[in-house]
């Protein structure tokens, strides 16, 4: 007979453990306990859950916080350190050991005291004494004082453009200002905060469809609800499953009709951890729970596969340390590499948030939704030496992720995962010396919780100088003109980095800027898939006709097929607010008979889009273009309008029925570019209020209104994509593919703007040997 957990044990076993318990003991059947001992278990049940509800919004917070700033251990392989005793005085192992947060990023950097930080910049985001002052006042206020409420986002709010635009370093920052978003009773209110008078300046309630993008909290309590529910429980363990071994996802729900109207509704779907820390190889396939995220109530429970095997946990364990490192090793390791600066780095971060580089200046910031903000980015002119405005704002604004498996379980799947889950609240602490190289800075986020309490996300950001052997420019001239002439400049480039872990898929996003005034933005995915349980272990068992929406990875797991869609928000400045999009087509020219040898040639065609569905763009292989954004009004020497052009990347398509719910809502992936005049509170390509919207609130919707774009303060919207066929080399945890665009400068320099830039000399660099052979 199972033995009983008393609630005295219970209560001295660790919380998760004690939960479980007696969940256990609430699904064993009835005759195993007399029905007096019942009621006492039951009433501790219901007593545990009360103090659990309670603790679990401060302890989770705590829980995850503390693992957020935690930093790995893994110790320096100092058998693999450089020996340059006998060169540079600056490449030593004392020497990079001691030093602060540059050289040894594993140290928490002494100097970062949150608590006393204070703005300096109007872009600069809210501080740890702002948050708490926007939660007092929010907290009086007259609407929110008698009601309970939950913070869903709480930023700054910036002010109007034209203000930071002429806002000198040595201004007065202008009154301080920020945006709550919060639930009440379930409808969303939007504040305007001002921290100079103390008062709430503006209330606005949603009206739209769609919540807000769910906290913290949301996703880990609702994780949890399904445990207090008798019939969860009771198929988990038909299933064979011990619940110590259970792990859950929160799964946002979209929107397919009236059901998920009314009420906040999320889906929770299982995992079995027993033997390995990848349980996301384990579904508990068909298993799907709808839960009111509000209530914790369980309003449906969806068992459609009962008779689909639980993978086994052999070969999905992906940790280094769970390897079996006493095996012949088949591939030869790396040995390390460092990219050492005798001299420091070239960067400076003033005031915690202005990034100084080389020719390149901007303001950079984490941000709860967008992950990253690249503001007010100017570059120097090498002949005038004036700084020139680029991009008054760069982000991320949505991640649409829809799976192609149309089945019960499956059907739903199709995130947004900046509007639904935050994309910067999925940051994790970056990895020293693997996320980012030894010569990075790193740079901490403050966002508020669901109370409206501030919370560090420690090392969210990292920015370093890449230097992988690339060419800035080259020339060497042949022997038969008799001129030895080789000239070569190696290409620095500056990064900044975040990456978000959004459940098992991992997103590394970089801004790399370059001296001769190109950005590159680059996106890597990597992480793990998402996978099907299936009783498949050959594809010799898979009748011929039968679809699996995805490839067979390993005995009993599908991959299922899906899409990436990231679209950035670039609020393009060049040389002043006022520009104009110009699509530059390239065309065959037929020639005229006689006048050439040739039959054929390309030209470029100019047009300049008067309106927004001028400026709609769908990529074509063979209707090839340039996109530029111009200044009319600001010539080069030789009459060309200054510009810059966005250089597409590889890239998908989205092949969805436009009338499909999830491509309603993700709509803004229907062209590659859009163009819009600027409007501040349009920022969000998939709404203010992403969470079971219905698709009314986009930049698709926005762009239908045909405004004018010519000579306008514009923005300019690019989507990368990604189609996914899984693969086995997916499995079991994949490796980093990636893609890119550029903003590159068209006809904005007199002339290469890197000319000047001097090549490397030997005696600039130290000469280091390997320990092995010194």
């Amino acid at each position: 007979m199972e033995r009983r957990v008393s609630l005295k044990e219970s209560i001295t076993s660790p919380i998760q453990l004690r939960l479980f318990c007696l969940l256990k003991a609430l699904t064993t059947p009835c005759s195993k306990f007399h029905q007096r001992e019942r009621e006492r278990e039951m009433e501790g049940i219901r007593k545990l859950l009360r103090v659990f509800s309670l603790l679990l919004s401060g302890l989770l917070l705590l829980l995850f916080t503390r693992s957020w700033l935690h930093l790995p251990n893994t110790p320096f392989d100092k058998a693999q350190l450089l020996d340059c005793s006998n060169y540079s005085p600056w490449c030593t192992s004392k020497n990079r050991f001691q030093s602060e947060i540059i050289l040894n990023p594993r140290t928490p950097n002494p100097t970062r005291n949150h608590k006393s930080q204070i703005p300096h910049h109007p872009l600069d985001p809210l501080t740890i004494q702002e948050i708490n002052k926007v939660r007092t006042i929010v907290s009086s206020y007259p609407p929110f004082k008698s009601s309970s409420f939950t913070v869903h986002s709480l930023t700054l709010e910036e002010p109007e453009k034209p203000l930071v635009l002429s806002w000198k370093k040595g201004d007065p920052l202008f009154p301080r200002k920020a945006s709550v978003t919060a639930l009440v009773k379930g409808q969303s209110h939007v504040l305007t905060v001002d921290l100079g008078s103390n008062q709430v300046s503006r209330h606005d309630i949603g009206s739209d469809s769609g919540y807000p993008m769910m906290t913290i909290e949301d996703m880990t309590t609702a994780t949890w609800a399904p445990l207090a529910n008798a019939s969860f429980n009771h198929t988990i363990l038909n299933r064979g499953i011990d619940l110590a071994d259970l792990a859950c996802l929160p799964i946002s729900t979209g929107w397919f009709g009236k059901k998920e109207e009314k009420r906040r509704l999320i889906k929770i779907q299982c995992y079995s951890m027993q033997g390995t820390a990848n349980f996301y190889m384990r579904p508990i396939e068909g298993l799907t729970v709808l839960l009111d995220m509000d209530t914790k109530e369980v309003v449906e429970l969806s068992d459609q596969g009962r008779d689909i095997p639980i993978p086994k946990a052999d070969n999905t364990d992906y940790r280094f340390s769970a390897q079996n490192t006493g095996e012949e090793i088949k591939m030869k390791h790396l040995n390390p590499i460092s990219i050492e600066q005798p001299k420091g780095p070239s960067f400076t971060i003033e005031d915690e948030h202005m990034v100084k580089w080389a020719n390149w200046e901007f303001h950079l910031k984490p941000d709860p939704r967008a992950g990253v903000v690249i503001s007010r980015a100017m570059v120097r002119d090498s002949e005038t030496g004036e700084l020139r405005n680029v991009m008054y704002k760069g982000l991320t604004s949505e991640l649409f992720v829809p799976y192609m498996d149309p089945t019960d379980a499956w059907y739903f799947k199709t995130y947004m995962d900046a509007g639904e889950y935050g994309f910067g609240l999925q940051a994790m602490p970056l990895d020293p010396l693997n996320d980012c190289p030894r010569n990075a800075q790193y740079m901490d986020g403050v966002f508020a919780a669901a109370d409206g309490t501030p919370f560090v996300r420690s090392n969210m950001v990292c920015v370093f100088e890449r230097y992988a052997g690339d060419i800035g420019w080259r020339h060497a001239e042949s022997p038969i003109t008799g001129m030895e002439i080789r000239e070569v400049r190696p290409k620095v480039t500056l990064v900044v980095r975040m990456a978000a872990s959004v459940a098992n898929y991992d997103y590394i996003v970089d801004w790399e800027f370059q001296t001769d005034g190109l950005i590159r933005i680059k996106v890597g995915l990597s992480g793990i898939l998402m996978v099907k349980g299936t009783p498949y272990v050959n594809m010799n068992q898979v009748p011929g006709q039968e679809d699996l929406h995805g490839t067979l990875l390993s005995e009993n797991v599908i991959g299922v097929i899906h899409d990436h869609y990231i679209t950035f928000y670039l609020d393009m400045d060049v040389d002043g607010s006022d520009n104009s999009f110009v699509k530059v087509n390239i065309e065959r020219q037929d020639t005229s008979p006689g006048e050439s040898p040739r039959k054929s040639y390309l030209k470029a065609k100019r047009h300049v889009a008067k309106t927004e569905k001028d400026a709609q763009i769908k990529l074509k292989l063979y209707d090839p273009s340039e996109f530029h954004v111009i200044n009319p009004s600001k010539k080069t020497r030789v009459g060309n309008p200054v510009g810059y052009k966005v250089v597409p990347g590889g890239t998908a398509a989205s092949l969805l029925d436009h009338n499909d719910p999830p491509q309603m809502r993700g709509a803004f992936t229907n062209n590659q570019i859009w163009v819009t005049p600027y409007n501040r509170s349009e920022q969000w390509a998939g709404g203010e209020f992403v969470y079971q919207s219905q698709g009314e609130d986009t930049l698709a919707v926005w762009s239908e209104r045909n405004r004018a774009i010519e000579n306008k303060d514009i923005v300019l919207w690019y989507t990368l994509g990604f189609h996914h066929i899984p693969c086995q080399e997916d499995f079991p945890i994949m490796p980093t593919v990636s893609s890119s665009f550029d903003l590159k400068p068209v006809n904005f320099f007199e002339s290469n703007p890197i000319l000047r830039m001097p090549p490397n000399v030997e005696k600039d660099l130290p000469v280091c040997k390997a320990a092995a052979s010194a």
